[in-house]
């Protein structure tokens, strides 16, 4: 580990003790969730302009379906993480499996707005209990400190992979059969990674037991004591902006600028493909540099990259250039922020905690999405929202800065038991 990148609060010994076969296997298992329940839930938004032609609806009703679905992530989240730090992650992946499913099954099978809108509640819960957050935080805990960062990234990549390959995927589908039975098809998809499962739980053990410490709520309350929590819990509101905004609204806003509907699913695909090298780089970053420095560095990215993209003129090869500078940048922030609750907080109640985190994220992803819509049906333009994204990447390049890498009280307790 560098000089300059402070020790995490849990030493080698830390990590639960398996084979290496065991370890492996569960690795790649967790990969395979992340893969398949992140992809086509994050490039749903390709539907988003087939649908609202075809059924005449505005754009509020997708966007507000969307929104909700994002926020009932976050809430769902913590909770998620309060059971599978309690009772082990594989229960928890297999309810939001069924539910996500379902959830998917009634937007393809019901015509109506509000059934639709109402639909992202039982997405949302599902996605909340078996998103990739869920998955690389139990991967987190089966390995050592060194190894943590980078197996944060792979998991992360690994959804990123499920990202590149559903855009394209869901676009042959729509064009093969068309947007209703193509919906049906991605309900079925959640339910392959039930088996999966088995795999996960033969290693995926409870962290908080009935007797740890003083419980959640002395956990959760003096988490938020601590700057370095807050921070990273306001600062991954920006985040969950930036993606729901641009992963909801993207391939309409190429679409609206006279571009063809296949660059718009490209886009997402092109993110996709390039966040498996940026999460990759993230880990490895994690371990090496200091994980707040690059964190606020990617935020200023990130505004760098948006504003360069809407004051120049709009082509297929400025859509490519935009979507794979974003990828290096999309989820290069989840290994470095878990791994930051992780450092600070330590890992008893760390699914509990980073699900607290995730929930900002997907607050922020739930203006994100809604808002884009709201602004778009009043003023048939986008402009705004992209000057909102910009302003939030800035302030979050300044939160980030102050956060002191360092154990805090809930990790110093951990090692003391």
């Amino acid at each position: 580990m560098a000089p300059n990148s402070p020790p995490d609060a849990t030493s080698e010994n830390d990590a639960p003790e398996f084979t290496p076969a065991q370890t492996r296997a569960a690795i790649v298992a967790g990969c395979m969730v992340a893969f398949i329940t992140f992809g086509f839930a994050a490039t749903f938004g390709v539907f988003l302009k087939p649908m609202s032609e075809a059924l005449g609806w505005g754009r509020e009703v997708f966007s507000l379906s969307m929104a909700i679905q994002a926020l009932c992530w976050g809430i769902t989240q913590p909770l998620a993480g309060m059971v599978a730090d309690r009772y082990g992650t594989a229960r928890v992946l297999a309810f939001g499996a069924i539910v996500a499913a379902l959830g998917f099954f009634l937007r393809g099978a019901v015509i109506d707005p509000e059934i639709f809108v109402a639909s992202g509640l039982l997405v949302g819960i599902g996605t909340g209990a078996c998103s990739f957050p869920i998955v690389i935080i139990a991967l987190g805990k089966i390995v050592t400190t060194e190894r943590r960062s980078f197996i944060l990234g792979l998991g992360t990549a690994a959804a990123s992979a499920g990202m590149f390959v559903a855009a394209p995927a869901s676009l042959w589908l729509i064009s093969l059969m068309g947007w209703q039975p193509a919906i049906l098809v991605i309900a079925a998809t959640f339910l392959l990674i039930l088996p999966g499962l088995i795999v996960i739980a033969r290693v995926s053990k409870p962290t908080a037991h009935a007797g740890t410490s003083r419980g959640f709520g002395h956990a959760i309350s003096t988490a938020f004591s601590e700057r370095a929590y807050v921070l990273l819990f306001f600062g991954f509101f920006v985040c969950g902006f930036h993606v729901a905004f641009i992963q909801t609204h993207l391939p309409a806003y190429i679409a609206d600028k006279g571009l063809a509907p296949i660059i718009g699913g490209w886009s997402l695909a092109l993110i996709g493909l390039f966040n498996i090298a940026g999460s990759f780089l993230s880990g490895w970053s994690g371990q090496v540099m200091s994980k707040r420095k690059v964190l606020s560095g990617i935020y200023f990215a990130r505004t760098v990259v948006i504003t360069a993209f809407i004051v120049l003129p709009i082509s297929p090869m400025s859509v490519y250039v935009f979507s794979a500078a974003m990828g290096l940048l999309w989820l290069s922030t989840v290994p470095l922020t878990t791994g930051l609750v992780a450092q600070t907080q330590g890992l008893t109640y760390l699914s509990t905690l980073a699900g607290l985190v995730f929930f900002s994220h997907q607050t922020g992803a739930f203006i994100g999405a809604w808002l884009g819509g709201r602004i778009y049906d009043i003023y048939q333009d986008y402009t705004g929202m992209w000057w909102a994204a910009i302003a939030l990447g800035l302030l979050a390049t300044l939160l980030h800065l102050p956060i002191r890498e360092e154990p805090g009280r809930l990790a110093r307790e951990e090692l003391k038991a």
